[in-house]
């Protein structure tokens, strides 16, 4: 059932995401959803322990042969011998390195409270990645990079093409000659002219006796005295001005480096309202972005940097949207090295969005905004009842709430770069860590364990097979209810992948292939709609509970989510207004019908099998319909149950007699029932009908027209009442204004194309 409590650790989960975040394509950004901030830190560091253990595993599995990978942080000689490709070769982009499973992760925890006093949000956000790079590979490595390879015209020619070549390195050359050998010819021309020079030293010069005149004893040797000079500046002249140059731009970059310059344009106002700063900041993204793919040809394994974005939520709306706009924009070009984790509370995230300057259309908006640019929705599910526990003895003890097993662990794969790092505990920590937290579970430890019995290629049959389930024409109609934007294509197969290593990782009975693909896109493409179901669904379980002791008795494991759907979807209709936003999401309401009514009859027990992997299914759209629905009401406060006001869905779907039972319990004379059934009066027509009409029909004294209208009529009026009064903020309404004004009252189109 859906209240169970046996949900799995956070470990579970973080270990899913992890495993999802190394085969995911990068550039991708990735909403890691969670209303609990210490709790999204706890789940970026065990995500972090994951990554590095994965790492350390493809490091030691592929560690052979010419390719094996080279140490991230070099010794003496490999710093020597990166200096030297970067003076002098290119990196070529052959199939190889493109093939190559070794990966090294770089983390960047970017916290947007600490930025909050600048305007520009953004610009911290590019400071940020500058400085980690800079440490991370070392400014001399950077500053090099800067002044010998990067070529600001390259970002504007043609992608370079993968080549099927053997050499991952290709010499500069200087009219078809390496220019590696053209410096050393030069420095042999200046050795040997200095060699020549200090060995036999300038010819003397005699006096000029007259215009036109040599000396006596002239024979010429001021005239070859002046050729050799002037040949030893030429040769040695040259070289001087380009090492000076190299020396300068060197100097220059390593004292007044890229983010100083990012500063600096942050806090001049009149600097980074102009078009030159926020083009600065973009070319400084496409040289880090060049850079990290220099590196990977260099160490011979792929690099991905990991930005962890914490805090967003906590900012102001204009702040907010040019974060944003940053990972959409600066952060998602072709090919670049980023992955960006937007650990956020979604659900106040949306309010602030909302409330942006520049939110005009309904593509603006909170929701919406998101799903164009998050890759994979990864909502955190609630904490288990041992996580709960787990987490209270560590504040009751004063400690962290991030366990000490998790801290041990992630500081040893910082320090040891996570080389001899592995997934599963020695028996050492295990004992120390339960001897320490005696109130975790052991399931909770046995968690790594389970993971690490997973076989990768197993996993991969699977989510292959669920891919297939999609493609392959005519083996499932599942192909239809795919959406035509790339954004949401991306979120499926990221949210699969998730869905079915959470499932392997639990043990649980898999369904086919086709049904685990088919329900991620069913959360994918009506979040709001599926959302309602399940609320419904667990708010019967409740009831049920809450009178019977038993909520089992509720509702039928063998009934359709559809039957569920059916029979609530009048009230969902009530409040449409209401959860205008929440419904704007989802696709067509035919399309929904026809999903789980012909092709896939999914049924409450599928419910309960994938609610435990169900990541890409907003948990905040679920607290919103619980809010509007009026859960809180369903359960009693104090008031007398005859007086309490039935819920709107209670209502919708009483029938007449329903309606004549519930006026005898309140002790109203057996004439309204009459009146009841005389008018067939149902559920329905008390919500949908008017208030007026139904008074005057009724013919009811104050005092009983005043207790019917509260058990009744209440919820409905709330709901009207609410829907009427939500209008936009004034400054939507302002700048709505200000934007149909300045639009031309008549559009005139030579063209039109429209993209089927």
């Amino acid at each position: 059932m859906l209240l169970n409590e046996d949900l799995p650790s956070d470990n579970i989960y973080a270990y899913a995401l992890s495993k999802t975040l190394i085969k995911v394509a990068s550039p991708a950004t990735v909403g890691l959803y969670s209303s609990c901030p210490k709790r999204i830190n706890m789940i970026l560091r065990h995500v972090e322990v994951h990554m590095e253990q994965e790492a350390a595993r493809r490091e030691k599995k592929n560690n052979k042969g010419a390719s094996e990978p080279r140490p991230s942080k070099p010794s003496l000689g490999g710093l020597l011998l990166l200096i030297w490709r970067l003076l002098f070769f290119r990196p070529v982009l052959t199939e190889e390195n493109q093939r190559r499973q070794n990966v090294r992760f770089l983390y960047v925890r970017f916290s947007a409270w600490h930025f909050l006093g600048s305007d520009l949000l953004w610009a911290g956000l590019t400071m940020r990645l500058c400085q980690s790079l800079q440490e991370r590979f070392g400014k001399l490595q950077l500053g090099l990079y800067r002044v010998v390879q990067y070529d600001q015209e390259e970002e504007f020619r043609k992608k370079a093409e993968v080549e099927d070549s053997l050499h991952q390195w290709r010499s500069k050359k200087i009219c078809c000659c390496p220019l590696w050998f053209l410096i050393l010819i030069l420095i042999l021309a200046v050795g040997a002219v200095l060699a020549l020079l200090l060995t036999l030293g300038f010819p003397q010069v005699e006096e000029v006796g007259g215009a036109g005149e040599v000396g006596e004893g002239g024979d010429g040797q001021g005239g070859g005295a002046g050729v050799l000079e002037g040949l030893a500046i030429a040769v040695l002249g040259v070289p001087a001005v380009g090492v000076i140059r190299f020396l300068f731009l060197m100097g220059k970059n390593l004292v007044f480096n890229q983010d100083l310059k990012i500063r600096r344009g942050m806090d001049d106002e009149k600097l980074s309202s102009k078009l030159g700063f926020m083009n600065e900041v973009r070319k400084e993204m496409s040289l880090l972005s060049m850079f990290v793919r220099f590196m990977e040809v260099f160490e011979r394994r792929r690099i991905r940097v990991v930005l962890e974005i914490t805090d967003l939520d906590r900012c102001e709306p204009r702040k907010i949207v040019g974060v944003l706009d940053a990972i959409n924009i600066l952060l998602s070009e072709e090919d670049s090295p980023f992955i960006s984790l937007l650990a956020v509370n979604p659900e106040v995230l949306v309010q602030q969005v909302n409330f942006a300057d520049s939110c005009f259309c309904k593509e603006d908006r909170g929701y919406a905004f998101l799903n164009r640019i998050v890759t994979l929705a990864f909502t955190v599910p609630p904490l288990c009842g041992s996580s709960k526990r787990r987490v209270f003895y560590n504040i009751v003890s004063g400690q962290s709430e991030i366990t000490e097993e998790v801290e041990m662990k992630a500081s040893e794969s910082r320090a040891l770069g996570g080389a001899k790092t592995s997934l599963v505990s020695d028996a050492s920590s295990v004992e120390r860590a339960q001897t320490n937290i005696p109130l975790i579970d052991k399931n909770d430890m046995e968690d790594c364990h389970l993971a690490s019995e997973l076989g990768d290629e197993e996993v991969e049959k699977l989510v292959q097979s669920c891919f297939d389930s999609i493609l392959v024409h005519g083996r499932s109609r599942l192909h239809r209810y795919l959406s035509g934007d790339t954004m949401s294509m991306r979120r499926v197969i990221n949210s699969t992948r998730v869905t079915v290593v959470i499932m392997e990782a639990l043990r649980q009975e898999l369904p086919s292939p086709e049904r685990i693909a088919a329900w991620v896109v069913l959360a994918n493409h009506w979040p709001c709609r599926l959302s309602w179901v399940l609320q419904c669904l667990e708010d019967r379980q409740q009831r049920a509970l809450i009178d019977n002791g038993d909520s089992d008795a509720a509702v039928d494991d063998s009934q359709t989510l559809w039957e569920l759907y059916a029979v609530s979807r009048a009230e969902l209709y009530v409040m449409r207004e209401q959860i205008e936003e929440l419904l704007e999401q989802d696709g067509d309401p035919e399309m929904f019908e026809m999903f789980l009514k012909v092709d896939f009859r999914f049924t409450v027990r599928d419910a309960e099998r994938f609610q435990l992997s169900m990541v890409n299914l907003d948990i905040s759209i679920r607290k919103e319909l619980a809010r509007i629905r009026g859960a809180a009401s369903l359960k009693d406060h104090g008031w007398s149950k005859n007086l309490a006001p039935l819920p709107i869905g209670t209502i919708i779907n009483m029938s007449m007699e329903d309606i004549c039972k519930e006026l005898d319990n309140l002790n109203f004379p057996e004439k309204y029932a009459d009146i009841i059934r005389s008018n067939n009066l149902s559920g329905q027509t008390l919500v949908f009908g008017d208030t007026n009409d139904l008074k005057l029909l009724l013919q009811m004294t104050y005092g009983e027209w005043t207790t019917f209208r509260l058990h009744f009529l209440s919820a409905g009026e709330k709901v009207n009442t609410q829907s009427k009064a939500q209008r936009l903020p004034p400054q939507h309404i302002m700048h709505s204004l200000s934007r149909q004004q300045l639009l031309p009252s008549h559009h005139t189109s030579t063209l039109s194309l429209t993209v089927p």
